[in-house]
């Protein structure tokens, strides 16, 4: 474990990587700050990124590379077919997931893409521990059914459950009754749930959920773009595995899968991502869609240099000194922000901290996007721009009514080897005021709302003026302190 214990009986994360390339930060005032929530339509993927302090919205493609990944990405191959590239990338996948075939594809959902026209027909299901948004996108534009049947536990906010992304096995096999298995069109489990805490699975029960799903013919596809995390989680929290090393669990997980894709710019620090299989006919009939869609089939839309990079990430993933890296950081986020009282998803996950804005914010009709409201309201009182992971993030219904969410949710991303422990700090103290001040926070309402993906690009706006009173609040307090 990468942690340390001081003389004082303290206990820190400590970082296993030195810095030798910086990137300048700039803080603005907090006039300008709402200045520029405003011109973003108080959504913070719409901020840009001059404006941003700390950038915790996502870790997903930027990660900080390693003096390695630098160096390899010197040497691509830049051919348009049978790339040297691609063949180290394919032995790579190749060895850490002990299976035969891969399709390159630019990123993940491009994956999920692919997956979906050559699975889901209309009318079919698709089961999962918990949905992804984009994931549940491909499958119901392809006319699929996403059904979440994820343990009750894992809704739970705060809990001592080791493992909140499992998947509640007995509700499968109801499924599978009621609806056929002829009408499943694969069963897709995510490792490090995104959207209820990045709260990881068990390789117990990754097995049951196999087992049920062999016995029944039906595909299990693994989505392993946070798998880094849930790998260290299976090594930490689940007995069996505590001598066993990074790469057996990851075999072992690999093997109960029938089909697995990932998004590189998660999992191995680069910008691309995947589907790997050993079943020949999978493959084939994936493979036509990857030229259409992506690329010819040894880049798949992929940058060489990136693949170069994703290579070396992968191995970096394998050593236990840089894959507990972000688990440790986010569990000292999460704890710090507990010790003060502000409300947080527990056990920490992976991907970042999670701050419950259902009870940061239980003044806020959910109605009114508290978890939308909280991420503007943390931007404007420290800088940081967290993600919305609540209703904003779901989709209405057919008919046109909105499904609230199970969870709202802030979302802190750690990108690794990114923020140094006082940055981490400085969100925690501001986060904290304004928990202090949380009764000024109210709800958004849109203004532009896109059909599909609104949280990417839609546009809100308050519900009333607390914007101003917290401005004027922070003044009062800290002076002319940013």
């Amino acid at each position: 474990m990468s942690k340390v214990t001081y003389f004082s009986g303290e206990s820190f994360p400590l970082e296993m990587h030195k810095v030798r390339i910086i990137q300048k930060l700039t803080l603005l005032p907090i006039e300008e700050r709402l200045r520029a929530v405003e011109e973003a339509g108080y959504n913070t993927f719409l901020l840009q990124n001059s404006d941003v302090f700390l950038d915790m919205l996502t870790d997903s493609g930027v990660n900080a590379m390693s003096d390695r990944q630098q160096a390899a990405m010197l040497t691509a191959d830049d051919a348009y077919a049978g790339s040297a590239t691609f063949t180290r990338l394919h032995a790579k996948l190749q060895e850490v997931f002990g299976k035969k075939y891969f399709l390159p594809t630019h990123q993940g959902r491009a994956a999920e893409h692919i997956l979906a026209l050559g699975f889901v027909k209309p009318g079919m299901v698709v089961p999962t521990n918990y949905h992804f948004t984009t994931t549940k996108a491909h499958i119901t534009a392809a006319g699929g059914e996403v059904v979440e049947l994820i343990e009750p536990s894992g809704l739970a906010v705060t809990s001592d459950e080791k493992f909140k992304g499992n998947v509640d096995v007995a509700a499968f096999e109801r499924l599978a009754d009621e609806r056929g298995a002829e009408n499943i069109a694969f069963f897709r489990v995510e490792a490090g749930t995104n959207l209820v805490g990045g709260q990881p699975f068990s390789l117990a029960n990754l097995r049951a959920v196999s087992h049920a799903c062999r016995r029944r013919g039906v595909p299990l596809v693994m989505d392993a773009s946070l798998l880094a995390d849930n790998l260290y989680f299976v090594k930490a929290r689940e007995p069996e595995c505590a001598d066993w090393s990074v790469a057996d669990i990851w075999l072992a997980m690999s093997e109960l899968c029938d089909v697995i894709y990932f998004s590189a710019r998660k999992l191995g620090f680069g910008r691309g991502g995947g589907i790997i299989t050993d079943d020949q006919k999978i493959y084939e009939s994936l493979r036509a869609w990857v030229p259409m869609y992506e690329g010819f089939l040894t880049y798949g839309g992929m940058s060489v240099r990136e693949m170069e990079a994703i290579t070396v990430g992968l191995d970096e993933t394998l050593d236990e000194d840089m894959i507990n890296q972000g688990p440790l950081f986010i569990a000292h986020f999460v704890d710090e922000m507990d010790r003060r009282g502000i409300p947080v998803v527990t056990p920490a996950g992976g991907l970042g901290a999670h701050v419950d804005a259902m009870r940061f914010l239980d003044h806020v009709d959910q109605r009114y996007y508290p978890s939308g409201a909280l991420a503007a309201a943390v931007y404007l009182a420290s800088g940081v721009r967290g993600m919305e992971r609540g209703t904003m993030s779901e989709q209405r219904e057919p008919d046109g009514s909105e499904p609230l969410a199970h969870m709202e949710l802030l979302r802190l991303a750690l990108p690794r080897r990114v923020f140094t422990l006082s940055q981490v700090q400085y969100a925690v103290d501001r986060i904290h005021w304004l928990y202090a001040n949380r009764r000024i926070v109210g709800g958004l309402e849109w203004t532009e709302e896109p059909e599909i993906l609104r949280f990417f690009y839609g546009r809100l706006k308050p519900v009333g003026d607390w914007q101003h009173a917290l401005v004027a609040k922070f003044r009062e307090d800290f002076g002319a302190s940013l």
